[in-house]
């Protein structure tokens, strides 16, 4: 099993302080910067764009991993890509020809991922999984922060485990939804490689001691 990379998503930071937030997490041990994109259609929320990525990269060397929770990602892709992008994943939910849009991603200079909500089985993911670098499982229904852990999730992770590894042993599993010290471990026993955090993380005064805490509870 490769290392396990915590990843820090900036939905639950003071956007008003976004470049100290950064640094914060940074200096603290994070492994890359998770950048949540939501649309206000394929979610009920809107957050924010390439240009607030733009700024991202001019303010932190840590690689930054974008998910875009949108309907139609295609238009967005070269903007992200230009704004500094390392890592971009669409949803299959949202995706009418996922394949070709997987290969602009990369085509782009970009890490592709494809995202999955809770409810979208492995049978339908697996035949996208030999172009991605990475699969997103949601653990929660996407668009909100501070949600709990859907533990049936680790179900559709353990398939994707059992498969990568006679398939595609590069790929890597992500996570994203109410991981915390206390969820962590059960994921990284199903196959997760990166874990995405948001209040576990930001929510915290100190954010080195969050990190070493999700750390500690692997």
């Amino acid at each position: 099993m490769s290392k396990a990379l915590i990843c820090p998503s900036i939905l639950s930071a003071d956007f008003a302080r976004l470049a100290d937030e950064v640094a914060s997490v940074a200096s603290g041990g994070a492994d890359f910067i998770h950048v949540d994109v939501m649309d206000g259609r394929f979610v009920p929320n809107l957050t924010l764009g390439a240009p607030v990525v733009k700024s991202l990269r001019a303010a932190t060397d840590l690689p930054l991993d974008c998910h875009l929770m949108v309907e139609e990602p295609d238009h967005l892709l070269e903007s992200f890509a230009k704004a500094g992008a390392d890592m971009l994943s669409v949803h299959i939910e949202a995706c009418r020809h996922l394949h070709r849009t997987v290969q602009q991603i990369r085509s782009l200079g970009m890490r592709p991922g494809v995202a999955v909500n809770p409810h979208t089985s492995f049978a339908s993911v697996e035949p996208i999984l030999p172009e991605c670098d990475f699969v997103l499982v949601m653990s929660v229904n996407p668009g909100f922060g501070g949600q709990s852990f859907l533990p049936s999730v680790l179900e559709k992770v353990r398939a994707i485990d059992a498969w990568r590894k006679s398939h595609h042993p590069s790929l890597k599993i992500q996570i994203d939804g109410g991981i915390k010290p206390t969820t962590i471990l059960e994921a990284r026993e199903a196959g997760v490689d990166w874990f995405v955090a948001g209040s576990a993380v930001f929510g915290q005064a100190d954010r080195g001691a969050a990190i070493s805490a999700l750390r500690a509870a692997l």
